[in-house]
């Protein structure tokens, strides 16, 4: 389904809304009407993943930066967008240092594992996209220490 809409911004956050049909339309493929829908977007020919997000009741595709720069277009200007809901299953494995190190406190494993799943894969994400091995070493470090009530991480003062 293709749409063409204005880029909005929230905070520091661009987005669009979807125009109501097609919304509709990727709730109806989803077979839910809950935050997030995954969905697939393709914008110039460049393929992107992507969750539908339902923010202080409404609907937003939000925007990161290669997206709009494929496209060529940021805030206050109109994007054309092809949006699919996408039924693949996302699944972010654990990076094996931060697994181990894990397994080595029990007691940050047992906070991690009652997390609720969107929190665990905050950690996840931020650790799997750490680029060298000293970033992963020092913030593995650091997911232990949040977890155990000590340190800030991910931009929060505590794990939950």
């Amino acid at each position: 389904m293709k749409f063409s809409a204005k880029i909005n911004k929230i905070g520091i956050n661009p987005y669009v809304f979807l125009p109501i049909n097609v919304l509709k339309e990727i709730c109806k493929q989803a077979n839910k009407n809950r935050s997030p829908i995954p969905v697939t977007i393709q914008i110039e020919g460049k393929n992107f993943i992507q969750n539908l997000i339902r923010y202080k009741g409404k609907w937003r595709l939000y925007l990161n930066m290669p997206m709009r720069k494929v496209a060529g277009k940021d805030v206050g200007e109109t994007i054309t967008i092809d949006i699919k809901f996408d039924a693949i299953e996302r699944i972010i494995s654990m990076h094996p240092k931060l697994e181990a190190a894990l397994n080595e406190n029990k007691d940050a494993k047992n906070i991690y594992n009652s997390l609720p799943v969107s929190r665990q894969k905050e950690i996840l994400k931020y650790i799997n996209f750490l680029k060298t091995d000293e970033a992963v070493d020092k913030n593995v470090k650091r997911a232990i220490q949040f977890l155990s009530g000590k340190e800030r991480f991910i931009g929060r003062d505590k794990p939950f």
